[in-house]
């Protein structure tokens, strides 16, 4: 997994809702017939009736879940299984080929060349095939071309007709050669790409048949072919906002499904409800209906133990715990770490430019203490975290936790004042940003602040409502705490850490690392690029650019009837394979 910073998404995963979602009802009568066979069979037989929910604190809002403002887990955890791709997201967040949906393969070297193949069976829930045309919308509406002339308020970057999430590794990759109604498809790459498996993704392939009768633009293939500017912005205004639906107010007919489940209604504040997709031709799902009910994470537990709802995966907190802990054998709890990792980071462009200064600060940091505090009573299993590439629930995380965060994992008081004894820095102030309001992040820099300040560091809560606008961007912070979530991309981090990175706000720069990039980015053989992730890692440590402290707890509570739900740590979260729910 691979490091990412994208301050307004991040945000919904790091302050709590961990995957929540939206409760449903089909919208307000607009749920007209699909287009296509009028004749469309009712759902499977062989689907059992039963009705499976989960507890989510966040109103559903999108069909796309790829633009920028609207990439969020609450809509990801509706369209897990209505909007399948050519691989998921596993347990431990990596890819996991979907063969049901297709397939796809390395089929050259030089040039790196990609081959896709659509399932011969697949179709759009409105009977509509599932061909090269959704390829290339995908393709176009993530490669980052044809700009607007306007900027991001945020990251000033220049913005282009579609809103993308990751724009820079799509365009890494050609337009897909096909022609309309291909089942088949193929990429190259000008140069070999590390990241080549994690292209078309769940929620990415959205239907393009779709996208031309809203646009008014009547062949997709030619006009992304022709490239015209003024073209592609008529086509990506549709794509940005068409698909954002008010409260209860979906649109069936302009978003059909590509997985085992559809949406069949949606109640605005209370619920949205999944059915089968009777166009579906892969494994039928095992329950009839799952139901995404709206409720307050506090209130989770307590709908769990009360009935209400079957499945709870709230960001825990002493209550919820408190509750659940009550019910005894009537529900099955198990923590366990996220994703999301919380993590103290330099400005090496200001008053941390010394690394002696910042080794003496890393040295007073209680990280065990903050775990222990903080985190262990929300999450027994928790532990300190050693590394920036790996998060302990994964196999490789024993050697990563060896690449230099071990010299750090005990306070070192003395040694922190002896280096600013021998610097001359003894008194020295440190103001630790964060966005505020957060308690737990109060009661971080308070420990910190008890700890460094034995050392002989005047530490300073820093925290603000302004953090990501602004001294996040500005780079006007002496520490930064704030999270990260890793995915599946060996290389997204290098948007943190190389000299030019979009996202390094740290005033970072070593030639070393950025070579070590370069090759990554270029390495195709996994074993190899474990290695590279390594020594990236073990120089990160030697350089103090950052200091991780802890994995984001998480906790996964169900009725003890329900079967086959699991955890998963990655973007998709526990509805990655909502499909397979059942119940005795």
């Amino acid at each position: 997994m691979s490091r990412s910073r994208q301050p307004r998404t991040l945000i919904a995963v790091l302050t709590g809702a961990a995957l929540a979602l939206a409760a449903c009802s089909g919208g307000g009568g607009s749920n007209p017939e699909p287009d296509g066979d009028p004749t469309t069979p009712s759902p499977t037989p062989s689907t059992a009736p039963i009705e499976l929910t989960y507890a989510t604190p966040s109103e559903f809002s999108s069909y796309n879940n790829n633009t920028a403002d609207q990439a969020n887990p609450a809509n990801a955890a509706v369209l897990n299984q209505v909007l399948r791709g050519f691989w998921s997201y596993g347990p431990e967040g990596g890819v996991v080929p979907d063969t049901e949906f297709g397939t796809f393969e390395l089929t050259g070297t030089d040039p790196q060349t990609v081959k896709y193949t659509f399932a011969d069976a697949a179709l759009w829930s409105d009977g509509e095939p599932i061909d090269c045309d959704d390829a290339v919308l995908a393709w176009a509406a993530n490669v980052g071309r044809w700009p607007t002339g306007e900027v991001d308020q945020y990251t000033k970057a220049k913005l282009t007709a579609f809103s993308s999430l990751t724009p820079g590794a799509w365009a890494r990759a050609s337009m897909p050669k096909c022609a309309d109604g291909d089942r088949t498809f193929t990429m190259t790459f000008e140069r070999p790409y590390a990241d080549w498996k994690t292209f078309f993704g769940p929620s990415t392939i959205l239907p393009a048949h779709i996208v031309e009768k809203r646009s008014g633009v009547k062949d997709l293939i030619s006009a992304v072919k022709s490239g015209k500017n003024a073209t592609m912005r008529k086509v990506g205004r549709f794509y940005n906002t068409g698909w954002l639906f008010d409260p209860g107010r979906y649109e069936t007919a302009i978003s059909p499904s590509s997985g085992p489940y559809q949406v069949a209604s949606w109640k605005p504040g209370k619920a949205l409800t999944l059915e089968p997709n009777p166009r579906w031709w892969g494994t039928v799902p095992a329950a009839r209906n799952i139901v995404f009910r709206l409720v307050h994470t506090q209130d989770q537990a307590q709908a769990l133990v009360d009935g209400t709802v079957q499945v709870i995966d709230p960001a825990p907190t002493e209550k919820i715990r408190k509750t659940l802990s009550a019910a005894g054998d009537a529900v099955k709890v198990s923590g366990h770490d996220s994703a999301a990792w919380e993590h103290a980071d330099y400005n090496v462009d200001g008053l941390f430019s010394s690394r002696a200064l910042r080794e003496a600060f890393t040295k007073c940091l209680p990280r065990q203490q903050i775990v222990d505090e903080l985190i262990k009573p929300l999450n027994p299993g928790a532990q300190v975290l050693q590394s920036r590439f790996q998060l302990p629930f994964q196999k490789g995380y024993p050697e990563f936790a060896q690449t230099g965060g071990q010299d750090y994992a005990k306070v070192d008081v003395a040694g922190a004042r002896k280096i600013l004894e021998k610097e001359k820095k003894v008194g020295t102030r440190v103001e630790i940003a964060y966005l505020a309001p957060d308690l737990r992040r109060e009661n971080e820099v308070e420990l910190i602040k008890k700890s460094c300040g034995k050392a002989g560091f005047k530490v300073v809560d820093a925290g603000s409502y302004t953090f990501l606008s602004s001294e996040l961007v500005r780079g006007t912070f002496d520490v930064a705490l704030y999270s990260s979530t890793n995915s599946a991309s060996v290389t997204q981090s290098s948007a943190v850490y190389t000299s030019k990175g979009a996202e390094n706000r740290l005033g970072y720069a070593s030639k070393k690392v950025d070579g070590l990039y370069t090759d990554l980015a270029g390495e195709l053989d996994e074993g190899r690029q474990q290695d590279l992730l390594k020594q990236l890692d073990t120089a990160l440590w030697r350089d103090l650019v950052d200091v991780p402290i802890f994995a984001f707890p998480a906790l996964l509570a169900t009725d003890t009837k329900v079967q086959g739900v699991q955890d998963n740590p990655s973007w998709s979260g526990v509805t990655y394979n909502v499909n397979t729910w059942t119940s005795s």
